[in-house]
């Protein structure tokens, strides 16, 4: 498989972690308003910040490095939100994304840390 445009994995990295979250979630409650409240405070560059931070000692240096230059490419601070959360929230996207299209057992592997992380059990309504 040829290799993407680090934009590119940022992007289908949003996708599949926004699908990750909404599997989860929805077996959280089905109270819609309470739905996307949870929704919501998952799919956001503090959580994903947070997020990637306690997953990180499990990456392997490979992805360390990935998560390292998708730090650096430009992102849009349209929004307000601090420029540098928003880079370390596209890493893990990135991560995500890169992973998603080259190494679907990685990519299930990473999706198993962040349950474990997240601990979505807690969330129960």
């Amino acid at each position: 498989m040829q290799e993407l445009n680090i934009k590119n994995y940022a992007h289908i990295g949003d996708a599949v972690y926004e699908v990750f979250i909404r599997e989860k979630t929805i077996l959280l409650t089905s109270n819609l308003h309470k739905l996307h409240k949870l929704t919501v405070g998952f799919v956001n560059a503090k959580f994903q910040t947070d997020l990637l931070a306690g997953i990180m000692p499990n990456l392997t240096e490979k992805e360390i490095d990935l998560v390292r230059r998708a730090r650096n490419i430009q992102v849009s601070t349209a929004r307000r939100i601090d420029r540098a959360l928003h880079a370390t929230a596209t890493s893990l996207e990135v991560l995500l994304g890169y992973n998603y299209m080259h190494d679907k057992a990685r990519y299930n592997e990473l999706c198993k840390l962040m349950e474990k992380e997240i601990n979505f059990s807690s969330y129960i309504q």
